[in-house]
């Protein structure tokens, strides 16, 4: 696992020292080795955290006449294999590590080797003679590339830190993408808050020749006619083979590898089927709330002792979760992502670090197997809108009355959500639940509106159709630039590599061929892995319902946490940025401190974009929109 960056320089000025600031701004991501290489059209630079052969495997890696060059971050799990066709075909290999694997099968296959790869990645290769740039992503998106291009040049690398290191890259919010972060919680697609710098899409790859770039998508799921399905118990069969194939590639490493356990059902499948290819005990980590509504500690200690497992636990509250680590926090998540999950994931992450390089997680079951409570509301909705919409206004009207609970997501906030999301279509409802300010608040938030990017996305869910079209949103979108980045940032600040083990993309292929009974019936989520754990789980388990890992925000922000949010999100400030309305927000905050509604959520999103903006001088008096490269958001978003 490692972090890359590098830049082209055929329209700016060669400055040999600007490689290694790069690489210096991600050291974080591989503190065990750091190199550069550069010529005359070109840099690249890379950090490596030693996961597959701990003794070799220094990068930038080179050809032996110095035409090919790649940085490369990830772990390719079929790497042995492709080694052995690639020596059939006459390469030497120098090391055992996965990264000359991709190397000199890109010297074999160009970016036909893309599609041989199985893993996790994101790299660029480069060749010399045809000064010529290739940028590549796994299909999933589950590890980051990011660039931008100011004239003929391109800047890249795992963290937008990395691009924003050049002065000639300019600092400007995107207001579009601004508003789709204030609509989700996340920028979805291409874009990013800083206008210019885009994400490579997942299963895409780039081209730049000598200043010319093209895009292209290797990797799209097959969504095709479900009428002639297999049996449950068949897809059950074919779902186990998955899961103990894909075990079997997560936990390969010459490090200390350990569990992410939550004690809901997706962590401790990966649990249970880790346990059956592990020889020895694994470690396991979790997070606690002790005292909470919401702790999962008796059902995570369950699975811990059920397993036998080295089992380490933390235990947020106050005196953890301190206005400094927020702060620390938000610099290392790179852009803003108003997920306040990512608090748990930052100290689950610091304490994985202290005992062991790899952990395993459970990202990914929710959206291909149908695990969100979102996807019931999107059903109940449907049947909700055949009351006449002023008896809902009026049920909402009612809903706004109800005392303010402390709880992480009490019934006033349940019920006041989902009222409100039958008011909107359904397309706009399904992002609405988990996400906070609607359309109409965003007008009259934002100084100056533009929602065009969330809009466009939003138009590319099917009008008609059952749960797998928000399913198919959710893949795209709320799990690669929502989830991933969260788990990518938390865990690569530690110096920990996460896996997600429902990610290998046979299963995701595997899931997409599931009718959406498979998914959801009735009330029951994730009916298919359900079904597959039945015997293997205990039923404490298997009945638990879905927690989520988060925090009491609402609450936090109205204790502890409230000098930071009130000192971050002042008059003075809101005003100057231009691009908030205080006369919006201000009324916003006093009812939530005087506990007349619940706007935790809502704040915590403002609070982790003032303190980005403020890290990173970002100028907000001018909206610098995005080349048309970057409208390329559609890459896996078929349904």
């Amino acid at each position: 696992m490692c972090g890359i960056a590098g830049y082209t320089h055929v329209s700016h000025p060669f400055l040999p020292e600007k490689i290694y600031q790069a690489v210096a701004s991600i050291l974080h991501r591989g503190p065990d080795d750091q190199g550069a290489w550069q010529s005359s059209a070109v840099s690249l630079g890379a950090t490596r955290l030693r996961v597959i052969d701990t003794a070799s495997g220094g990068q930038p890696l080179s050809s032996e006449d110095n035409d090919y060059a790649l940085v490369f971050n990830g772990e390719i799990y079929n790497h042995a294999e492709l080694r052995t066709e690639l020596i059939a075909l006459g390469h030497r290999f120098r090391t055992s590590c996965d990264t000359e694997v991709v190397l000199r099968a890109f010297m074999q296959w160009d970016t036909a080797c893309i599609e041989k790869l199985r893993g996790m990645f994101a790299f660029a290769a480069w060749r010399e003679s045809r000064r010529r740039l290739v940028l590549a992503r796994d299909r999933m998106g589950i590890k980051p590339l990011y660039y931008a291009f100011v004239g003929r040049d391109i800047y890249f690398g795992s963290e937008m830190k990395a691009i924003f290191c050049h002065p000639e890259v300019p600092r400007h919010i995107d207001l579009n993408a601004l508003d789709a972060y204030l609509g989700v919680n996340y920028v979805p697609g291409a874009r990013t808050l800083a206008a210019g710098i885009q994400k490579l899409m997942p299963g895409s790859f780039l081209t730049w020749n000598d200043g010319k770039i093209s895009q292209h998508s290797y990797w799209k799921i097959d969504r095709a006619d479900l009428s002639a399905h297999t049996s449950l118990a068949d897809s059950t069969a074919k779902l186990d083979y998955l899961l103990t194939q894909s075990m079997k590639d997560h936990l390969a490493a010459d490090v200390p590898v350990g569990i992410w356990l939550s004690g809901g059902m997706d962590s401790s499948t990966v649990l249970h089927y880790a346990s059956q290819q592990s020889s020895t005990p694994l470690k396991t980590f979790s997070i606690t709330f002790n005292g909470r509504e919401f702790n999962e500690a008796p059902q995570l200690r369950e699975m811990a002792a059920r397993y036998s497992t080295e089992h380490y636990e933390l235990d947020l509250g106050p005196e953890t979760v301190t206005p400094a680590s927020i702060v620390e926090l938000a610099y290392y998540a790179d852009e803003p992502n108003a997920d306040a999950g990512a608090v748990p994931v930052w100290h689950l992450s610091k304490m994985s670090a202290k005992h062991a390089t790899v952990a395993l997680s459970g990202e990914g079951a929710d959206e291909l197997f149908g695990g969100y409570i979102t996807y019931l509301a999107d059903k109940y909705a449907r049947r909700a809108r055949w009351i006449p919409g002023g008896v809902r206004r009026i049920s909402l009207n009612s809903a706004n009355r109800l005392p303010a609970s402390n709880k992480k997501i009490g019934l006033d906030y349940k019920l006041q959500r989902f009222l409100q999301g039958t008011l909107l279509d359904e397309r706009s409802s399904h992002v609405f639940w988990n996400g906070t300010f609607s359309q109409l608040q965003r007008k009259d938030l934002m100084m100056s509106y533009d929602g065009t990017h969330l809009l466009k996305l939003l138009a590319t869910i099917p009008a008609t159709g059952d749960v797998r079209r928000f399913m198919a949103f959710d893949q795209a979108y709320y799990l690669p630039d929502n989830l991933l980045v969260k788990v990518d940032r938390m865990s690569m600040a530690h110096s920990l590599e996460v896996r997600p083990a429902f990610l290998d993309h046979r299963i995701v292929e595997f899931a997409a061929t599931l009718p959406a009974d498979y998914c959801i019936r009735g009330r029951n989520l994730k009916l298919l892995l359900r079904n597959l754990m039945r015997d293997k789980l205990p039923q404490s388990i298997l009945a638990k319902k879905k927690q989520g890992l988060d925090i009491p925000v609402h609450d936090w922000l109205r204790g502890h946490l409230k000098p930071l949010l009130l000192d971050t999100l002042n008059q003075k400030t809101v005003e100057e940025s231009g691009i908030i309305s205080w006369l919006y927000l201000e009324p916003l905050i006093k009812l939530h401190m005087e506990r007349k509604a619940n706007y935790g959520y809502h704040l915590w999103g403002m609070l982790m974009l003032f303190l980005w903006i403020r890290q990173w001088g970002i100028q907000c008096n001018q909206d610098l929109q995005a080349p048309e490269a970057a409208l390329t958001d559609f890459s896996v978003a078929s349904a």
